[in-house]
């Protein structure tokens, strides 16, 4: 294999698969420090699909963690006037936006709960300038990873260095769909209706409620509104809008549940990676839709900080619907990103939600200003639906669609 033509195949797939870059469009670029070099790349293929400006700022979070240790919280928290000033005239002129992520998992594992929290509470409150303009604006966006040595090593084990970098790269080409010969625009394609059926399948049982049960203990029931969709079916889009995938890889079909009505326990099958550190074996209890007891035995605080950010933090604002036995999943890896982990298997969100309803729903919908992601799916997750007029449904059994 070819890896430098990959990366730029790769690079390509983002620009056009990914974002849809427009012709005269800006496109502002989060990347982390480590991945400079792939950055690059990807730069010239947005300049090649006909982007007029392409911004990079790179998220350096070694500098982040030494002004942590030493600055006040609030300090650290704080969103400058500059950070706002840098991006918001790009936004508001119709740019589109890419976070380019890359990992150190260790990074952050000597660093205080209190600190790792204000870094995340910046870092987050920075991307909302760009969260808000998609929203109103309805600009294209998109969360992708660059692979770095800190991340291989710590994931392929018995690997190091540059061949620990390689082997990363060509599993991450294979779970985004990208060979050495095919076509990625008809292969995203391709795979975006596979999941439109999906999604239109689920919808089509006009589902109030979703109960996910798992042997780890898992007893959770989600409602859902009347306007809670999974696939795309006839909603109307606006005129100026721009096909794009968000995220990639990914697997999901997903909605926005019923604020106020989750109820039960839930327990998270995968790490979470929250301001640089990985939190294990945790839950959450839910009474009408909020978290009413984090359930952890390490990581608690930071968690129960996180549900704390603002009133709405506690509820959900996502539930999403994934095979256990997906590619990502069947890789065997476990990523300690939220990007790829999550799209191994079913997941939820707190915070923010993904859309709404019309006119006079709006408080059915959560609003936030987080929105997290956490692992949820088993290889023998149940999930039962209920449709509108009272019938059961199985949508998932041993991990997988049962539609």
């Amino acid at each position: 294999m070819d890896l430098e033509k990959m990366k730029r195949k790769y690079a390509y797939t983002l620009a056009r698969v990914g974002l849809n870059v427009q012709k005269g469009q800006t496109v502002l670029v989060e990347a982390a420090i480590e991945g400079w070099e792939f950055t690059s790349l990807f730069a010239e293929e947005c300049y090649k699909l006909g982007a007029g400006n392409v911004v990079v700022h790179y998220l350096d979070l070694p500098n982040m963690k030494v002004a942590a240790q030493y600055r006040p919280d609030e300090d650290v928290r704080r969103v400058e006037d500059w950070e706002v000033a840098m991006h918001q005239p790009y936004l508001d002129q119709g740019a589109c936006y890419v976070r380019l992520e890359g990992v150190n998992p260790k990074l952050m594992e000597d660093l205080s709960e209190k600190n790792s929290n204000a870094i995340f509470a910046h870092v987050d409150a920075v991307r909302n300038i760009m969260r808000k303009a998609s929203r109103e604006k309805h600009c294209q966006w998109l969360i992708a990873m660059v692979p770095t040595v800190q991340w291989a090593e710590y994931i392929l084990e018995g690997k190091t260095g540059q061949e620990a970098l390689d082997e990363l790269w060509q599993i991450l080409f294979k779970l985004c769909y990208i060979t050495e010969d095919n076509d990625v625009v008809a292969a995203w394609e391709e795979k975006g209706k596979r999941n439109a059926v999906k999604g239109n399948a689920v919808d089509a049982l006009k589902l109030t409620k979703l109960h996910y049960t798992a042997s780890n203990g898992t007893d959770l029931t989600v409602g859902l509104t009347p306007w809670s969709r999974f696939g795309h079916g006839d909603r109307p889009l606006p005129k100026d809008f721009v096909r794009f995938h968000a995220n990639i890889p990914s697997e999901e079909i997903c909605t926005t549940p019923n604020k106020f009505e989750t109820n039960g326990v839930v327990y998270a099958s995968r790490p979470l990676v929250l301001g640089g550190k990985k939190i294990e074996h945790f839950g959450f209890r839910f009474e009408n839709g909020k978290v009413v007891e984090v359930l952890a035995d390490e990581g608690k605080e930071m968690l129960e900080a996180l549900i704390a950010t603002d009133e709405n933090a506690g509820y959900l604002g996502e539930a999403a619907l994934v095979e256990y036995h997906s590619p990502i999943s069947m890789s065997g890896l476990v990523y300690y990103t939220t990007l790829i982990d999550e799209n191994a298997s079913c997941h939820l969100a707190l915070g923010r939600g993904l859309g709404a309803g019309p006119k006079g729903t709006e408080h059915l919908f959560n609003d936030s200003t987080i929105h997290v992601d956490f692992m949820i799916g088993t290889p023998d997750m149940h999930i039962v639906g209920t449709t509108e007029d009272g019938r059961e449904v199985d949508i998932f059994r041993d991990g997988d669609f049962a539609i």
